[in-house]
């Protein structure tokens, strides 16, 4: 086992392209840790040095206590698991599983030990006779990773390996992989484009943009606390709505002017967000998460001041809840993804999105009320992007 340590880390192409930007992160001893971002963030190119087939421009990158900068790849101990499983298709299950260790001599009798233990812990006993051609994709995903498994390196990297798979298939095999890294507690290193994946399996979660590190944190205090427009938009789905609006403060409270709606802001949210104050007055971007909206038929308790009237353009019944599209009538901010595809206020009939109870009576082409949680509102200084601190 062993942490991987990388230290201002830059990536310089020939043609003058930076992907990295003083990647500075540490991956702790028997961590998952997820990189995640955009296409063409840098992730992909980040996991590729810790692998050793992408070299680096600068920085130092350790693994364990080794430096390991102009170390071969397969000196590096670590395992690698691609999107194309990379498996030979001529070979049986029991070969593709055992080939790296009979390539490295190692006994006949360790190898068979080693693949039928990792077929066991896989499920994949019953297939070791079997070619690749003949397996599902869930199935061979499951190879790939026992290839790395026998290996017992130091560290395992995964580049977007659930990417070719269907949705169902996805969610299934993305719970079996977290619970197998729990299992065999080696160090991972797991790339993916898709924030779900990301939540729900990292221990922590580092988001990249353009090549630089925009916060590392549990998934949690991600969701919970994002450090920018960014992040706070590209962590959760439906993504954070983002509007340009103006607040007002008074005493222990105040308000945020939201297009043509006042919304009212109670003292818990001066309490949660003290800085707040230095913006009175100002325009600030504030966020407001899809789940801290609702039909204001069901949310009773939500004052007159904290709900706005619009018309639904559409209503997505998902079963467990609805997502209800509608317009605010204020100017929605670009969140700087690449990927998204944003509403910026001038087209389409919605630019907001709310995670409604399924018992809600709301009809599409139907004005409704919509309470607001306002004391969960996200805000931003509109100059640097980034989050307006807690704290004095």
């Amino acid at each position: 086992m062993a942490t991987v340590q990388l230290e201002g880390v830059n990536k310089v192409y020939e043609n003058g392209f930076q992907a990295i930007h003083d990647l500075d992160l540490e991956i702790a001893d028997r961590e998952f840790l997820v990189l995640v971002g955009p296409s063409g963030c840098g992730k992909s190119t980040a996991l590729r040095m810790i692998a050793g087939l992408e070299t680096i421009s600068g920085g130092t990158l350790r693994i364990g206590e080794r430096v390991v900068n102009d170390v071969e790849p397969k000196d590096r101990d670590i395992a690698m698991v691609f999107q194309n499983y990379a498996l030979y298709p001529h070979m049986s299950v029991y070969d593709n599983i055992g080939f790296a260790l009979k390539l490295a001599k190692v006994p006949k009798d360790e190898i068979d030990t080693r693949v039928r233990k990792a077929a066991a812990i896989l499920e994949l006993e019953a297939n070791l006779d079997r070619k690749p051609g003949q397996l599902s994709g869930g199935q061979r995903q499951r190879v790939a990773m026992g290839r790395a498994i026998v290996r017992q390196p130091a560290a395992f990297l995964m580049d977007e390996p659930l990417s070719n798979l269907d949705a169902k298939l996805r969610v299934q095999m993305r719970a079996e992989i977290a619970a197998l890294q729990r299992e065999l507690a080696v160090t991972t290193v797991y790339v993916t484009h898709d924030q779900i994946e990301a939540m729900t399996m990292g221990d922590r979660v580092a988001v990249l943009k353009d090549g630089y590190l925009q916060q590392v944190d549990t998934p949690q205090n991600l969701y919970d606390h994002p450090v920018n427009v960014f992040v706070a938009a590209f962590i959760g789905s439906p993504s954070m709505n983002l509007f340009e609006a103006t607040v007002t403060l008074a005493g222990d409270g105040g308000s945020v002017q939201l297009g043509s709606h006042t919304l009212g802001l109670g003292p818990e949210t001066l309490q949660k967000h003290p800085n707040l104050r230095n913006f009175d007055g100002k325009q600030i971007i504030i966020g407001i998460r899809p789940e801290d909206y609702e039909d204001a038929s069901i949310a009773t308790d939500v004052p007159e001041n904290q709900r706005i009237t619009s018309k639904v353009s559409l209503l997505e019944a998902l079963g467990s809840e609805i997502m209800a599209h509608f317009r605010v009538d204020a100017p929605t901010v670009d969140s700087g993804d690449p990927d998204a595809a944003e509403d910026k206020g001038h087209t389409g009939s919605a630019n907001a999105v709310g995670r409604f109870n399924p018992r809600s009576t709301a009809r599409m082409g139907q004005e409704v009320q919509i309470a607001i949680s306002t004391e969960n509102m996200h805000f931003f200084d509109p100059t640097t992007r980034m989050a307006i601190a807690d704290g004095a």
